[in-house]
């Protein structure tokens, strides 16, 4: 009997040391920036917005023609704008514009990515791509965290689309596929309810997914999709897991952004 007692007060002594870790340390496993992107590479512009809270912070943007659509890609949680080259060079071949968002504490910018903070960038980025291109049809690409950006920028400056690539309905949720054992609704602080939210988007949705996702579950993807308001096009890529380059940046993600610019 003192044996089980003893075990069970060490399971229950690290179960309290684990809480306390994810609860203190949570931000950097939700967000996990790397370092300086380096100089935008050739047919690549630094852009640089100022946000609402008072930062200074760049990101990259390439103008094929003035009055061609714009792709304002907002990233997931982790890398830096150098990495969603493939895509962006992706859409500039098929004659659209595109901004590369890069959020507060990425690729050498200022600040600590939060939920707050990141809502305050994304805005900034999609108010410069109206004012440089007022006469273009603006889109918002987001995958995975970047895709809970869109929707909530997509409430405060509405786009003329919306194409979201790995969408969760909610930080939580997502967290409780991860973390089953512990009580990630109550202990999250940053929350994307994407669900939700989306609910109160005008503009048309488009959503791709992985059927292999292992990161975000298909089903949640699914349900963000069934929830849109202006539901236009469900893309299931079969076998692609989150990170795959078909699920990226592959044709059917290309493909789902340049009709939904139609």
């Amino acid at each position: 009997m003192a044996m089980v007692l003893r075990v069970g007060l060490i399971i229950l002594a690290v179960l309290a040391v684990l809480i306390g870790a994810l609860w203190l340390f949570q931000r950097r496993i939700m967000y996990l920036p790397t370092g300086t992107a380096g100089q935008p590479p050739a047919g690549w512009q630094t852009v640089t917005v100022s946000t609402g809270d008072g930062l200074d912070i760049e990101g990259w943007h390439t103008t094929v023609d003035e009055t061609a659509p714009v792709v304002v890609v907002f990233p997931g949680n982790a890398g830096n704008r150098s990495g969603r080259l493939p895509l962006g060079n992706a859409l500039a071949a098929e004659g659209l514009n595109v901004v590369l968002v890069e959020y507060r504490g990425y690729g050498g910018n200022p600040g600590s990515p939060t939920e707050a903070g990141l809502t305050q960038d994304a805005l900034a980025y999609a108010q410069w791509a109206r004012q440089a291109h007022p006469n273009s049809t603006i889109l918002y690409f987001g995958e995975s965290l970047g895709a809970a950006v869109a929707v909530r920028t997509a409430t405060g400056q509405p786009p003329d689309a919306v194409v979201l690539r790995s969408p969760f309905t909610s930080a939580p949720d997502v967290a409780a596929v991860h973390y089953p054992f512990l009580p990630v609704h109550r202990m999250i602080w940053d929350r994307w309810p994407v669900r939700s939210e989306i609910a109160g988007v005008d503009a048309p949705v488009s959503v791709v997914a992985g059927t292999a996702d292992g990161t975000i579950p298909l089903t949640q993807s699914r349900a963000v999709f069934d929830t849109a308001r202006a539901r236009v096009t469900w893309v299931a890529v079969e076998g692609a897991d989150h990170n795959d380059p078909d699920l990226t940046h592959g044709p059917q993600v290309i493909e789902t952004i340049v009709s939904a610019t139609q």
